[in-house]
């Protein structure tokens, strides 16, 4: 398999693993906050990271300026736990549907971020992509705000904030953790991954006694455990090995396609919610989700260099 035949097949690992992360929310017993769901995951994250780490945390820290502490913080708050409480925000409050449907437009995003690595793409190349995500967007929050006549429901507003929150937080890290990945050659993908879980997890572990001895209600023991398995799930799956299935991408990938991949958590999450609610996509829905796919072809097409004649 080449070079980028394999950075395909990681992405798309990693977006069966992550599609999960929309799900998530709904297995937790109610009264769980969304704060306290990321907090466990990411002291998962980091437990598990820092026991895989540590024969070897001495040599790759040496490695390590202050520069790339603060790109590892700052990583890790916006890319790990803001995001999931954004996310987990989204999914109670408007859906897995719904909340997929608007990260969806992060593949356009990263991409057109990323494109001005290589030389600034026109809007008039990219105005077809830009188009096809609006609709996409503007036809899930049109049907989640209005499906039941209640157009200025505060819950689904506050859920279609979280969602863009989400989608502004990782567009920033699927950026950022791109560039950072290309800079560090002393440094493997997977050792930069169990870092950012350490630093998740130090994070994680300073949040856990506001969210837990002041979030949320009483719970039974099931409850408890009930929760914890599903937390502990996702820190395992989602952010040890999906993380680590990304970050591999990341290194195969420039950054225009990077913003690809993200296609295949979408249209993952999509498929777990939908058969976790048993039913098919609605025609808007099937509308949006081919707004989104055709979204990210034309951006891939947008980003590829024309050939010169003559």
């Amino acid at each position: 398999m080449n070079k980028t035949g394999l950075g395909l097949f990681y992405g798309m690992l990693a977006g069966a693993l992550w599609g999960g992360i929309f799900l998530a929310p709904k297995l937790i017993p109610a009264g769980f906050t969304p704060l306290q769901l990321s907090t466990a995951r990411y002291l998962t994250f980091g437990v598990i990271a820092l026991v895989l780490i540590a024969p070897k945390i001495k040599r790759v820290s040496a490695q390590f300026g202050r520069a790339e502490w603060i790109a590892l913080l700052w990583l890790s708050l916006v890319g790990n736990l803001l995001y999931y409480v954004f996310i987990s925000t989204a999914v109670q409050l408007s859906g897995v549907a719904f909340t997929s449907i608007i990260i969806g437009f992060l593949p356009v995003a990263v991409t057109i971020i990323g494109s001005m690595d290589h030389g600034a793409v026109s809007l008039k190349r990219l105005w077809p992509s830009l188009f096809f995500g609006a609709v996409g967007i503007i036809g899930i929050s049109w049907q989640s705000l209005m499906h039941d006549g209640t157009p200025m429901d505060a819950r689904k507003l506050i859920g279609l904030a979280a969602a863009i929150g989400a989608l502004a937080s990782w567009t920033a890290f699927a950026v950022g953790n791109a560039r950072w990945l290309v800079r560090l050659h002393a440094v493997s993908a997977d050792e930069w991954n169990l870092l950012t879980g350490v630093v998740t997890g130090g994070i994680a572990l300073v949040l856990a006694v506001p969210a837990f001895a002041f979030g949320g209600d009483a719970h039974p023991a099931s409850d408890w455990m009930q929760f914890t398995m599903v937390a502990v799930g996702l820190g395992i799956s989602a952010s040890i090995f999906g993380n680590a299935l990304w970050n591999r991408m990341s290194r195969l990938l420039p950054l225009t396609m990077v913003g690809q991949m993200i296609l295949f958590e979408t249209l993952f999450a999509l498929l777990y919610g939908f058969l976790w609610e048993g039913r098919g996509p609605t025609l808007i829905e099937s509308v949006a989700i081919v707004s989104v796919v055709l979204s990210v072809l034309l951006c891939m097409q947008a980003h590829r260099p024309r050939k010169v004649h003559g």
